[in-house]
């Protein structure tokens, strides 16, 4: 089902019928600042194993991102931040970025990498945002974009609807989705490291 939620002035009900979606561990598709993107409530580990079936990835070599209110959420789910790294994200976010940071017991073991990272966002996106901020707690999002598939079946939502309609609950429609994906920078390290340039530029970090 195709649902429409206005930022500006979100319907209550739309609204508390998408969260308790995820809360009951279902997966939806949320438009974001880059491309459409599958989402789950991140403490739904059978939602995110979910994902990786539709995607067909291996869910240890899956590469998610965790979806924040804002940036009071990174201690949550992040080790201690060093200041010239946190103003460099304070700085970029939110927007279209993903930054991969040392991840902390916090995070469902499902959803780290073998190193112990987690990739974190913050969106400019109304939309989803406001979906994160009512739910409470962060969203695990993974691109509807495929490699070789063609570009309105990522970008137009009747279209990805289309595709998946029977494997989601819900697409949240956000109007023409963009094409290209977040900037991902890696910081695990203690560096600015460019894993992908994408639509964040490169010239704030």
């Amino acid at each position: 089902m195709i649902l429409k939620l206005f930022p500006e002035n979100p319907d209550e009900r739309i609204l508390r019928k998408i969260v308790e979606a995820l809360q009951r561990g279902e997966v939806i598709i949320v438009p974001t600042d880059t491309i459409y993107a599958f989402c789950c409530d991140i403490k739904q580990a059978r939602a995110f194993e979910k994902i990786c079936r539709i995607k067909k990835m291996d869910p240890e070599k899956a590469n998610f991102s965790v979806v924040c209110a804002s940036l009071s959420n990174l201690s949550e789910y992040t080790v201690q931040i060093p200041n010239h790294i946190f103003k460099i994200i304070r700085k970029a976010l939110p927007g279209p970025y993903t930054f991969i940071l040392e991840a902390n017991k916090n995070i469902p073991k499902i959803f780290q990498s073998k190193k112990r990272t987690v990739g974190i966002r913050v969106t400019s996106d109304r939309i989803t945002q406001t979906i994160v901020e009512y739910l409470g707690n962060p969203i695990v999002v993974s691109s509807v974009h495929e490699k070789d598939g063609e570009e309105e079946y990522y970008t137009h939502p009747e279209l990805i609807h289309e595709k998946y309609e029977r494997q989601i609950t819900y697409l949240i429609d956000g109007g023409i989705g963009h094409t290209t994906p977040s900037t991902v920078v890696d910081f695990s390290g203690g560096e600015v490291e460019i894993i992908r340039e994408g639509a964040g530029d490169i010239n704030i970090l």
